[in-house]
């Protein structure tokens, strides 16, 4: 398949001026931002203030239409059931499931081809109208080539048989004839509407030769002279030998009986039946297939294509698919104008007739805006294992391009992008590689969002993105102060150094207002909690607070004094648990044990230790208080009128150092705890 040098289509943006200024542009995944720059062109005169507006120019305006969304969303569905399609059932017993899914295809296309067809009619907006009409125009256009790929590569009907499918093609796409003779017939004189000939000769034309007949048969009836004339077209219409390929009739036989109803027409012709009645004799001239009588017909014909089938149809009926092309190209440039040269869509329906599979894939991609047709076709041609022979140069094959390159723009779009994993799954090669491409662009805007792409990313095993989603999203509810969902996030992640600064966080907060947030999330961690020690932390804290809200003192003491002597609590947030373990310590029963009031103690001067270490280049501010005024802190605290951590204990202590006071006072209670312990452990109970 060689290249084909074809001139770019030239878009005109508004307002911009690329004669006076250059132009900048950036490129994007299915767009192009175009803009002014502040540079002259070569040769341009003053100009004036340069355009203000960044410019999005797209290729594919399809996938933002609202109906040729739905073909997309329903194609998709056909496109991954054909992928089911076991492998190991040879081609040959699958040609009629790919058949099925061909003709699913194409009821698709017509669907949305009617509904653009509606719109166009009851929209008022004339630009509105215009666009529905282009794009009805388009998909005549696909569903005209797709019917006939199907018919001639897929079908593969051999000599004989491929002429119905020809003219069950033409008679699909040439539906005006009906039209026409519903309106001829609903007419209180149908014969002597203007249009009853031509429905008739349009008739004779698709080889539809019964109705035809029925239609002279009512202006037979008005003529009672001419009766045996039209008595006789009767015969010759309902007379033609019509192949059959499953009956028992050989092609021998069937070419014996053709020719002798082929003589028969030319004896009436010869003979002058028809002389005396010019629509009759004109029908006659069609039936023996005179081409010059059929090249008068190009109006009730329109296209070189229904003149080919009508010639095939009269003069070749049997005509083998290696011989199509010939009579294709001829009847071509007998049809056609010699001035005006072949439209893209001839080119196209000429290479399928010439058996060209790659060649129509070719013009097809040039001639559409979109990747749809070329991208659906060429994989069912591919299961069809009719395009085994071509792979390109770069490593991936025909099938596997096109797809990419489909769903690569379904990707640019807010909701199509979920359609576009599955085409990529379907791609061996290459196909993960642009998921994870693609799937990095995809904009997080809210939190289900989030959700879909990130469950999309575990299924396929793709641990990158999936620690990159949960980074984003993690960030993006800390910048937001949702320190739950932060967490959450973070712990999808695994991510130990994000989810350690975020259990700082919710610490800070229990300092700063005494509560934990999210509860529910940090009473359900499990597992989790080993992310990180601050996490674990976390978890373990928490759980000390309910377990001191069920009264499980013990337990809640051995899980406090656990966290400071295994190192797991941070040493700034020492002094709040130390803080946390005052009520314990004035219970009435002893709580803690000597050995575990020991071990208080030396964390309290570890503690103070280093407060002293990293004050001793400071100057003392506050010397440490007297005995009778701790004491009567003492007093005041164990009476539940002061909190250490309220703002009354600052009005209180405005001179005073508080951490001081907490010292001092978490001595007096270890002291006391101390000689408690060693009197009931001493005691023997009786």
């Amino acid at each position: 398949m060689g290249e084909v040098d074809v001139d770019p289509i030239i878009t005109l943006i508004p307002g911009i001026d690329s004669g006076q200024r250059h132009l900048g542009f950036a490129w994007g995944p299915g767009d192009l931002l175009t803009y002014e720059t502040q540079y002259k062109s070569q040769g341009a005169g003053s100009v004036g203030q340069a355009c203000p507006f960044v410019h999005v120019v797209r290729k594919d305006e399809d996938i933002y239409s609202p109906i040729l969304r739905k073909l997309f969303n329903e194609s998709h569905y056909i496109f991954v059931g054909l992928q089911r399609i076991k492998e190991e059932v040879p081609s040959k017993n699958k040609k009629p499931q790919f058949i099925s899914i061909s003709k699913n295809y194409r009821s698709v296309i017509r669907a949305c081809m009617e509904e653009l067809q509606q719109a166009a009619v009851s929209t008022h907006d004339t630009t509105l109208a215009t666009q529905y009409g282009n794009q009805v125009s388009i998909l005549l256009a696909v569903e005209l080539i797709w019917n006939l790929c199907e018919v001639l590569f897929i079908e593969a009907a051999p000599a004989g048989a491929l002429l119905r499918h020809l003219l069950d093609w033409v008679r699909l796409h040439k539906a005006d004839v009906d039209e026409k003779a519903q309106e001829v017939l609903q007419s209180e004189s149908p014969v002597q509407h203007q249009a009853y000939w031509d429905v008739v000769v349009c008739y004779v034309l698709q080889g539809r030769m019964e109705e035809a007949a029925q239609m002279l048969m009512k202006q037979a009836s008005q003529q009672p002279a001419a009766r045996a004339a039209y008595k006789l077209m009767d015969t010759l219409l309902t007379k033609m030998p019509v192949y059959s390929p499953g009956g028992t009739q050989t092609q021998t036989e069937f070419d014996v009986r053709w020719r002798q109803w082929h003589q028969e027409c030319n004896r009436c012709l010869e003979d002058g039946s028809f002389a005396s009645y010019s629509q009759l004799e004109l029908i006659c001239r069609i039936l023996v297939g005179d081409e010059d009588t059929l090249l008068a017909q190009r109006e009730r014909l329109s296209t070189w294509y229904h003149f080919l089938v009508t010639r095939l149809l009269y003069c070749h009926p049997i005509v083998k698919p290696t011989e199509l092309h010939y009579y294709a190209q001829a009847s071509m440039d007998m049809f056609l104008d010699a001035r005006s040269g072949p439209e893209p869509l001839d080119s196209i329906l000429l290479a399928a007739f010439e058996f060209d599979i790659h060649q129509v894939i070719k013009d097809c991609s040039i001639a559409l805006n979109n990747w749809w047709f070329v991208a659906h076709l060429t994989d069912l041609l591919d299961h069809c294992k009719l395009l085994q022979s071509h792979n390109l140069h770069f490593g991936s094959n025909l099938r596997e391009f096109l797809l990419l390159e489909y769903a690569s723009g379904l990707f640019t779009h807010h909701s199509l992008w979920q359609l576009a994993v599955d085409y990529f799954d379907h791609c061996p090669e290459f196909g993960r590689v642009y998921l994870e491409l693609q799937i990095e662009r995809v904009p997080l805007d809210t939190e289900h969002k989030a959700v879909k792409v990130l469950r999309i990313c575990e299924q396929r095993q793709m641990a990158e993105q999936v620690r990159s989603i949960c980074k984003i999203m993690a960030k993006k509810a800390l910048r937001n102060s949702r320190l739950g969902s932060a967490l959450s996030w973070s712990i999808r992640a695994k991510d130990a150094a994000f989810a350690t600064l975020i259990s700082e966080r919710f610490l800070q907060e229990y300092c700063s207002h005494g509560t934990f947030s999210d509860l529910d999330l940090i009473d359900n961690l499990g597992s989790a909690m080993l992310l990180s020690d601050r996490l674990t932390f976390l978890g373990k804290y928490r759980e000390f607070h309910k377990l001191y809200g069920e009264k499980r003192f013990a337990e809640g003491a051995r899980l406090l004094l656990s966290l400071m002597t295994a190192k797991i609590a941070p040493r700034n947030f020492w002094m709040t648990l130390l803080t946390d373990a005052l009520p314990l310590l004035e219970q009435k029963q002893v709580i803690f044990s000597a050995e575990q009031t020991y071990e208080l103690m030396r964390c309290l001067e570890e503690l103070t230790a280093d407060k002293a270490a990293q004050d001793a280049d400071r100057p003392l501010q506050v010397g440490r208080l007297s005995a009778g005024r701790t004491g009567r802190m003492w007093e005041t605290w164990r009476a539940g009128r002061w909190d250490l951590n309220g703002p009354s204990c600052s009005r209180i202590l405005q001179e005073d150092d508080i951490e001081a006071t907490k010292v001092e006072l978490l001595r007096l209670a270890l002291a006391r705890n101390l000689a408690l312990a060693i009197v009931k452990e001493g005691t023997i109970e009786v």
